[in-house]
């Protein structure tokens, strides 16, 4: 019988990605880590992990483990929330968001919820998709509201198949630039017109973004500030810092003396939605997600009457 212990260890290897690193999340030493996986691999007849002086990788069989310590972490985490449920009478929902998003849409979903299941006991956390993806997985999260741009779902090294991703918006970036600037009256603008321009970041991976889609354009973006938030980057805009690329749920509240101008043809996109658990029956979590598309539905008509943000809803095809 394989140790959930041992399961434990490896999902944190994984996260981790060495034993020194996944020793101190879980107050073990790298020793009694070794040993753990060491003890893993005897148990199964096959490597989980490859070693190197760059760390640690997973086998395929160290990534089908890690799935089934997923599998087993939200087993255990959803019957600790029914028990919690027969002895109290109230069922806990966990929720995560992703700044933006969350702002633009959980506040009026959330009332529904609680109309709905006015017995519900809600936790609210803030994260990057990266960093709540995976706790979905995990059961430690009941519903993530999450972004992805033209790749996958950056859920972790489990399997992406045991969540349910539901689309809610279509969030482009736009062109954001002094009102004085030479080009704040275009109605559209290519990337490729922007190519001497200097550039202020609100997001540290829009950047890899917009070296992609410069790439394509045929410059080399300068990169003159990067932030962790869209607002600061927007007023370091309108100081005169440079030009920026933001998303546009995130052009609100309106800063005095800036231009907003949409890129031509397509470019970055953010996909915004919910992820869930797969096969996991939560009604509470459901309503959510239902009053989370009908959010999601009113958004662009609000969005639009207060300038020219674009935001189009989830495609139905």
């Amino acid at each position: 019988m394989i140790d959930v212990q041992r399961l434990r260890v490896l999902r944190a290897v994984a996260e981790h990605g060495s034993f020194n690193q996944a020793a101190a999340a879980l107050h073990l030493t790298p020793s009694a880590v070794s040993q753990q996986v060491a003890a893993l691999e005897r148990g199964l007849g096959t490597q989980v992990v490859a070693r190197s002086t760059r760390g640690v990788t997973l086998t395929p069989a160290g990534r089908i483990m890690v799935g089934a310590a997923e599998s087993v972490a939200a087993e255990l985490e959803h019957a600790q929330q029914r028990i919690a449920t027969l002895s109290t009478g109230r069922t806990q929902l966990t929720v995560a968001a992703f700044t933006s998003g969350g702002r633009l849409l959980l506040p009026a979903a959330l009332p529904r919820l609680m109309a709905a299941h006015p017995r519900t006991v809600l936790h609210i956390r803030e994260g990057e998709p990266e960093e709540i993806l995976p706790l979905v997985r995990q059961g430690a999260v009941d519903l993530a509201l999450a972004y992805h741009f033209d790749g996958p779902l950056p859920a972790g090294p489990g399997p992406r198949s045991s969540l349910t991703w539901t689309p809610l918006l279509e969030d482009p970036l736009h062109v954001v630039l002094p009102q004085g600037h030479r080009l704040a009256r275009q109605d559209a603008l290519d990337l490729a017109d922007l190519a001497a321009e200097p550039w202020v970041l609100g997001c540290l991976k829009t950047e890899a973004y917009l070296r992609r889609y410069a790439e394509r354009a045929g410059f080399d973006p300068e990169i003159r500030g990067t932030t962790t938030d869209y607002f600061f980057a927007r007023s370091l805009v309108a100081a005169g810092l440079g030009i920026s690329l933001i998303p546009s749920i995130a052009l609100a509240p309106e800063i005095p003396g800036l231009s907003t101008v949409p890129i031509v043809p397509r470019g970055p996109v953010r996909h915004i939605g919910v992820a869930t658990l797969t096969g996991r029956d939560q009604p509470h979590a459901t309503t959510l997600v239902h009053a989370l598309r009908e959010q999601a539905d009113a958004t662009p008509a609000e969005l639009l009457r207060h300038g020219p943000v674009g935001v189009r809803r989830r495609s139905t095809s």
